[in-house]
């Protein structure tokens, strides 16, 4: 499912579907944006799939499933522990999920929607590979490279 998500992120909110997406990199007021949206569009996907699997085809219903639960593993890892949408504040402070937490730190270092790496949300490749590919952008935000670089 992390491939599939790579490339919706990538290509789709990156690319022509754009207009959802810029919310998530611009500061909001509120506990909804409109890049919310597209976790409808997976949950409907989702419910689709759930139908196809129960009235046509059993196997859909494994899709199904395994888009659900990627489902709740981007709502606790990417809105939760990277853009802090829960109640409290925990910033990781080692192993795999300080370096997800930093690689989309790495993802918002740039403005706009061009330029950026990191687009993944369960993976993530090794932060320093991501800072000097970023470090060729003339659009990042250098403050932010430096800070994941000091382990930020």
């Amino acid at each position: 499912m992390e491939w599939v998500a790579w490339a919706a992120h990538k290509y789709i909110m990156h690319g022509w579907g754009w207009g959802w997406h810029k919310s998530h990199h611009e500061e909001t007021h509120g506990p909804f944006e409109m890049n919310d949206m597209y976790a409808v569009v997976f949950a409907v996907i989702a419910i689709g799939l759930f139908l196809v699997g129960h009235y046509l085809w059993g196997p859909a219903t494994w899709f199904a499933i395994g888009v659900t639960l990627y489902g709740a593993l981007y709502f606790i890892a990417h809105d939760g522990l990277v853009h802090k949408r829960w109640p409290f504040n925990y910033i990781p402070r080692k192993g795999y999920a300080k370096r997800l937490y930093q690689a989309h730190r790495l993802h918002h270092a740039v403005d706009g929607k061009d330029g950026c790496v990191s687009f993944g949300f369960i993976y993530a490749r090794p932060v320093k590979e991501l800072a000097q590919e970023l470090g060729q952008n003339k659009r990042t935000n250098p403050d932010v490279v430096k800070d994941v670089q000091e382990g930020r």
